[in-house]
Order: C-alpha cells, then structure tokens, then sequence
C-alpha cells in the first residue's frame, strides 16, 4: 500500500512572552522512489537575552542540515534503514554534520543512526555558538523532539520536554519522556499528573542541548499505519491543554492539519496562552 504524508506546523508567541523562543521545521515529500519521507522538529529554546530564541535555531538548522541530503538521494538505495543494530564504520562527528564529506560518509548508515547525529550536530552547534557568543548566547539551551519519518517507519528523537504523540485510532499515546524536574516527580509518585501543572519546578529541565559538547539522546522507533497521525509540540501546548485527551480531540475533528494546528493554538491560547506554543501535524494517508 502507498502512503503519504500530510503535514503542517505553526508557532505561535502566546499571550505572555514578549518573544518567541520555539523553533520549527516540516517537511514532507516523496524520494525517487515514490516513498514518502518527512523530517519534522520542535524545539523550544532557553536562556536570557534572546539565548533561547537564538539556540532553537541553531539547532533546528542544524539537524535539518545533517539529514537534508536524504531529501535528494543520489539513488534509491541511499535513504534504505540498515540494519539498527550495526556498528558504524567511524566516529560520526557532529562539529561536521553539513559538510558534504560527511554527509557523504554516512549515506550508508540506519536512520537510527542518522538522526542521533543530527541532534548531536545540533547539540555541538548550540554548544559552539554560545562559546563564540558568550555575552549573547553563554547560558543558551533548547530542547528537541525530531521525527523522521520514511514510508511506514517512523524514527523519533528526544531531549527535554518538547513532546512527541501517536494518534492511533481514538488513542493518542506519548512517546517521548520528558527530561525534567516535575516528570521525575510524578514518576515518583511525589507529585500527581493534575499537580505537575501548577507545580513551581514544572518548567525545570535536566536535560537540554548546548550545555556540553555531547549529549543522551532518546531514541524511539515506530511502524505507522494508514490513519495514523503525529503530532509534535512544546510545553506551551500540552500544558496549556493539560493532558493529551483534550489535544487528541481538536487535532481528530480538524478537517486538515494545518486547521488542526491552528485550533490547538487558538485552544492553549484560551486556556492562558503562558508560554510559546508550537506544533507539528502529521498524517499518514
């Protein structure tokens, strides 16, 4: 069966924030092959004086740079997933991610494998800058969440408590994990789910990128179906919504994705608008 996907993105500055810190990308097509291939990114910066808005897109940049050629392939055979078990053949360094020498050397590797480099690239790239730019960017971090999507086969990364969904038939299932204070807290048992909203440290992450030259990097891998859909967001969206029932249910009734992005907005807005909002509609048709 041929699939396609269908996908939209918004961001949006909210009603408090006087800019807007988050970062997106999307974008979906079909490879030589006839295969749909899609890359979509959140990431939501932090940091004072413009570091955060700064840092997202940094790294959104760069991970889109470090995969971009799987969008051009020189045949067929250059964007095939191997095998996620095999050991690459070298050190991938992320410092080279957009050099065309690199991106060369990793044609033959597992998406896995592709899209832990990319957010490593886009670690180091935040890293890097924030050292060239100290008085600007030196306390400059972002959070990821990045789906790479080719075919039926859908490769999800993760650092700090952007948000990646499944919505599968009337089930919409997390697959991230949120790398902050409040997640470890409810996992716990110290704090319940209703509480983590309003909890002082529920905006506090333990994990971001461009705080070291190297960071861990989830890895979530995932067969779609036809009807399937993902959605990724900042914590501007699901904390406003509290709980993914609510954003299942707009992003389900919404005609296309870019209707469904554009209600959720609207939807976090009405609920305090606290907090840069953005997020990412896909379809599988």
């Amino acid at each position: 069966m041929s699939l396609k996907l269908n996908a939209a993105g918004l961001t949006n500055l909210g009603l408090v924030r006087g800019n807007n810190e988050d970062s997106i990308f999307y974008l979906a097509v079909d490879d030589v092959g006839g295969v749909p291939i899609g890359l979509f990114i959140v990431a939501d910066g932090v940091g004072g004086h413009l570091a955060g808005e700064m840092a997202s897109r940094w790294a959104v940049s760069a991970a889109r740079d470090a995969l971009r050629d799987l969008f051009a392939p020189r045949d067929t055979g250059q964007t095939q997933p191997l095998d996620p078990s095999r050991a690459p053949t070298r050190p991938l360094d992320p410092a080279a991610a957009s050099s065309a020498e690199t991106i060369r050397a990793l044609a033959g590797y597992s998406l896995r494998d592709r899209v832990i480099h990319a957010v490593q690239a886009a670690n180091r790239a935040v890293y890097d800058n924030a050292q060239r730019y100290p008085a600007e960017a030196g306390n400059a971090g972002t959070t990821m969440t990045l789906a790479l999507v080719r075919d039926d086969r859908a490769t999800i990364a993760n650092v700090g408590d952007s948000r990646t969904y499944l919505l599968r038939g009337g089930d919409m299932i997390q697959i991230t994990t949120d790398h902050s204070l409040i997640a470890g807290l409810v996992k716990s048992g110290s704090v319940t789910p209703e509480e983590s909203y309003t909890h002082p440290v529920r905006s506090v992450i333990v994990r971001a990128l461009g705080h070291a030259t190297a960071v861990d990097v989830d890895v979530f891998e995932k067969r779609l179906q036809p009807g399937d859909g993902l959605l990724l967001c900042s914590d501007g969206l699901w904390e406003m919504l509290r709980g993914p029932a609510r954003i299942a249910e707009i992003a389900r009734r919404a005609a296309t994705p870019i209707e469904a992005c554009r209600e959720l907005i609207d939807a976090a807005n009405a609920a305090g608008g606290q907090d840069n909002i953005s997020v990412i509609v896909v379809r599988v048709e």
